[in-house]
């Protein structure tokens, strides 16, 4: 359990990050590499992602230092994600590459202590080794090209659905009531905010420096997540509300959007990939039997097809949807 608190400084002080964190996108993009993909808005990004690390001239050894410290599970060093990139992906690296020697030491000695064996770079990495450094900054360079400029306005997009949700919440209801809308395991109550499914016991003193709550489209929907060090500018990274993320992925198909509406577009998105009726309703946060006139719709017009099995109702595309949804 995370327990993270405030004074009347840090409520005073909390805001939302006004734009996507490039550096954020790119370390937790590269959880999805590794392991099973069950988010339908992410599988041909990651397909495609995977076809260029293991082509037969892939880019996996120019990649492998940042992924080699980046693992998809447990910690990853704050280095990684300094508060400069708040200001785009060049501020952001180039204060990564400035990390002092005594932080790369402390946070990869702390990344080792997890037992898991890296490539020899990496110690060269921790003792400062400018030839590592500029290693670790053409990796990052290469994977933000391919990885996260490709899908940069649909990440924009999706961040601005997500800000504008929250920036309404504050507005209308408090701070409180933002807080608490954050995530569904968020509860703030008595100036305390907490994550209730934490990887560990832990309580963050925010000490009047306020929060910075940065909406992450590659955020995995278990749990927000923090700074392993309590020294350095706090950060709550949560993921983009699924409403925000779908139906900014329907916009951005431009005229399906518009020749079907923003939530018919964002349910033929998802149903590219499968799923029941529950499953649509849970992902755009609207109600089952709202889900499925919208199913009826869509199926009648050619574009769905459904198959009952038991108590669930299975749709996916037909020749036709998956013709309109890829010209668009």
């Amino acid at each position: 359990m995370l327990r993270i608190h405030f004074t009347a400084a840090d409520l005073a002080r909390t805001r939302i990050a006004p734009a996507p964190d490039p550096l954020w996108e790119s370390m937790l993009s590269m959880h999805w590499l590794r392991g099973r993909c069950l988010d339908p808005l992410l599988t041909g990004w990651r397909r495609r992602m995977l076809g260029l690390l293991h082509e037969r001239h892939g880019h996996r050894a120019e990649l492998g230092l940042p992924l080699s410290i980046n693992p998809p599970l447990g910690y990853f060093p704050d280095f990684l994600t300094p508060i400069e990139a708040s200001g785009g992906f060049e501020p952001g690296l180039d204060a990564l590459l400035r990390t002092p020697r005594a932080r790369l030491a402390a946070d990869l000695a702390t990344l080792r202590s997890t037992g898991t064996r890296r490539p020899s770079a990496v110690a060269d990495l921790a003792a400062g080794d400018v030839t590592a450094l500029r290693q670790l900054g053409a990796g990052l360079q290469l994977y933000h090209r391919l990885a996260i400029l490709p899908l940069w306005n649909a990440i924009r997009s999706a961040f601005d659905a997500d800000r504008a949700l929250r920036s309404r919440r504050l507005l209308n209801q408090g701070l409180s009531a933002l807080l608490n809308d954050l995530h569904p395991t968020a509860r703030f109550d008595g100036g305390i905010l907490t994550i209730t499914n934490y990887i560990a016991e832990r309580d963050l003193h925010l000490d009047g420096r306020g929060l910075l709550l940065v909406p992450c489209y590659f955020k995995r929907h278990e749990k927000p997540m923090v700074l392993a060090d309590p020294l350095l500018p706090p950060v709550l990274v949560y993921p983009i509300h699924p409403h925000a993320r779908v139906v900014s992925a329907a916009a951005g198909a431009g005229s399906l959007s518009a020749l079907l509406g923003g939530t018919r577009a964002a349910i033929l998105v998802l149903a590219a990939d499968g799923g029941t009726t529950s499953e649509v309703a849970h992902r755009l946060d609207v109600s089952v039997p709202s889900a499925s006139r919208h199913l009826a719709v869509l199926r009648s017009s050619g574009l769905v097809t459904s198959a009952r099995d038991r108590n669930a109702v299975h749709h996916t595309l037909t020749p036709l949807g998956r013709q309109l949804l890829n010209r668009t």
